[in-house]
């Protein structure tokens, strides 16, 4: 009785985690309102003059987050001055990853001297408008006419493992795809990382 518990919750648990479906490239991106590690709201617009944005979903304890953590601080310092400032949101539910707790977000911000809004999504509410799945899962979003749009979805680059000097930088390329008026050669990719500790009342859009 007791295997057949566990694995009747564990059913449930993956329904629950399979209604999430990530924005596809084309999409119009959600925008965001929430609180960052200084207590303030932060929105995309605190960013008049950005020419879309780089937006985040990553978290404290996740290793492939943290292998990714001074990649991301790394690409901050190159897609800002090229109009694409990063944003990151934590997605994970605090009471399911303790880790995760704003205060520990502070913390953590503080410690590796971010550059960039850190934001704090307790109800999931824009991690699953996303469909953000792993940690980290990168959305890069452009201005245009019909609004804030999707333009690449996925992974940073193709090194979680840290492994390849030369690895192929998916984000950045983007950007300077876009910057020069061109099409992307690549689009999206399989984000690799922790699937986001999601809370099965905080799964409906």
């Amino acid at each position: 009785m007791k295997n057949y518990i566990i694995l009747l919750l564990a059913v449930v648990s993956l329904s629950a985690t399979a209604q999430i479906n990530t924005l596809p490239v084309g999409s119009k991106a959600p925008d965001i309102k929430l609180k960052n590690i200084d207590g303030k709201l932060a929105s995309f617009g605190d960013f008049p003059k950005a020419k879309g944005f780089v937006i985040v979903f990553t978290c404290n304890t996740c290793p492939y987050a943290q292998a990714y953590e001074q990649r991301i601080i790394a690409l901050n310092s190159i897609s800002t001055p090229l109009g694409y400032p990063v944003i990151a949101v934590n997605p994970n539910d605090p009471e399911i990853s303790k880790g995760d707790s704003f205060d520990k977000m502070q913390e953590r911000a503080t410690a590796k001297k971010y550059t960039f809004p850190y934001l704090f999504d307790p109800s999931q509410k824009i991690t699953n408008l996303y469909g953000a799945a792993k940690t980290p899962h990168l959305f890069l979003a452009r201005k245009t006419d019909k609004g804030l749009i999707i333009e690449y979805t996925g992974a940073l680059d193709d090194d979680p493992q840290e492994a390849n000097a030369s690895r192929t930088h998916y984000v950045e390329d983007a950007i300077k795809s876009l910057n020069a008026g061109k099409a992307l050669t690549v689009s999206s990719t399989k984000a690799i990382g922790c699937t986001v500790a999601r809370a099965k009342n905080k799964t409906s859009k």
